[in-house]
Formats: structure tokens, C-alpha cells, sequence
């Protein structure tokens, strides 16, 4: 699903996700093993680029948004310096 760290956080502790407390929650996020959150930023960058055609400041808007896919500022700009690799 090419989440950000912040994103499944979210979907583990939403009533209309996962539901789980926020203590169980921060202990599955603690035990995350090899994930690389810059290329799950990266994917969904090439999936909006592809799906949608949208601009990359479009893009990275939304990757960052706290509505939208909550990755870092960080991630997203590794996303958009890598999208056309």
C-alpha cells in the first residue's frame, strides 16, 4: 500500500481502521523492521504521476498532507528528486 510511518499509525489507532490502542499501536511501530519509508514516498509519487497526472508541486503537496499521505517533507523530496529515475 506504499504507506507513510504516519499513516499507518494512523490506520492501526482509527475507529474506522485497525482500532487498537495507541500503546499497541507505538509498540508495532516500534518493532518495524525494513521498511524504507522514502521509497513508499516514492511509489505513491509515481502512482499519482502515472494515475492522475498530476504537477510534482501537486504531488509533493500531497504527500506531505496531513490529510492526504502524511510522509515527511524529507520523503517526499527524496520522492520528487527520484520520480523520473
Amino acid at each position: 500500500m506504499d504507506m507513510s510511518e504516519a499513516a499507518v499509525k494512523d490506520q492501526l489507532t482509527s475507529d474506522s481502521g485497525e482500532g487498537f490502542s495507541q500503546e499497541a499501536a507505538d509498540y508495532a511501530m516500534s518493532h518495524l523492521t525494513g521498511i524504507d519509508w522514502n521509497k513508499n514516498a516514492l511509489k505513491k509519487a509515481k502512482d499519482y504521476q502515472d494515475q492522475q497526472a498530476m504537477s510534482q508541486d501537486s504531488i509533493k503537496e500531497q504527500l506531505v498532507s496531513s490529510a492526504g499521505e502524511k510522509f515527511t517533507q524529507e520523503q517526499a523530496d527524496y520522492a520528487i528528486q527520484h520520480l523520473d529515475d
